[in-house]
């Protein structure tokens, strides 16, 4: 006969499942306060040990909010949030683990080549004036390079909006912030800023004549770096990066 332990369970996770099961059950909904912390231990019988442990897990996971000096609020959840949980995480595999880079470059071709494609099958006339407004503000960040990777970042985002899928462009945008260093090199490398532009102008004329296999070639191309001219103009240092 197999003998199974019982696991012995901290204070603090009881309170943490009653917690949960009120969150689930409607009882605490979306933007409302949790009761304070002395209600709670009033409630629970436990002590503040316990309680705050239990209220920092669930800040920790994205499901409430703490701010100094008031009550823990039950967060109104979005894709963009659950998926900026886990940056810190993400951050730190990538910079211990350099062959994670590798496999976030590949990921990312492949959901944003399918991005482009659903773009070009789905644009409204709508969505690529924006698409449009997106390449102007990118263009107008040569004169103020330091934005000019937020505007790379957000033209990318823009497409992946047009999906109406809200989790795609949260996943964008994250893939952008965890891999923010890298991407500093390629996008800004001296010389590789008039590149970045012009295949972002490709990328908005395929959509924009809801040409699918073209949108999804010009994006793939767009990450791979896989035209003449970035061999001409980019570094060494900028190359090896793209390489990595």
């Amino acid at each position: 006969m197999t003998v199974e332990q019982i696991q012995r369970r901290k204070l603090f996770q009881e309170v943490l499942d009653r917690l949960l099961q009120r969150i689930r059950s409607g009882e605490l909904a979306p933007g409302d306060q949790l009761p304070s912390e002395r209600d709670l231990m009033a409630f629970y019988g436990v002590g503040r040990p316990a309680v705050r442990e239990a209220l920092q897990a669930l800040a920790n996971s994205g499901i409430v909010e703490i701010a100094h000096g008031e009550r823990a609020r039950v967060v109104v959840p979005t894709a963009q949030l659950l998926i900026a949980q886990v940056a810190g995480g993400a951050q730190h595999l990538l910079r211990s683990q350099p062959d994670m880079l590798a496999h976030l470059k590949e990921a990312r071709v492949f959901l944003e080549t399918g991005l482009a494609r659903l773009a070009a099958e789905r644009a409204t006339a709508a969505d690529v004036v924006r698409l449009r407004q997106r390449l102007d503000e990118h263009r107008a960040a040569m004169v103020e390079l330091d934005q000019f990777l937020l505007r790379d970042m957000a033209f990318h985002r823009e497409i992946a909006l047009i999906s109406g899928n809200p989790i795609y462009p949260a996943i964008v945008e994250a893939l952008f912030h965890w891999a923010s260093e890298y991407y500093q090199t390629i996008v800004r490398a001296p010389g590789v800023e008039s590149l970045t532009l012009a295949e972002h102008q490709r990328i908005v004329e395929t959509i924009a004549a809801h040409d699918a296999d073209g949108a999804a070639l010009a994006m793939r191309e767009h990450l791979t770096r896989a035209n003449a001219l970035y061999e001409r103009v980019a570094t060494p240092e900028a190359r090896a990066a793209a390489d990595a």
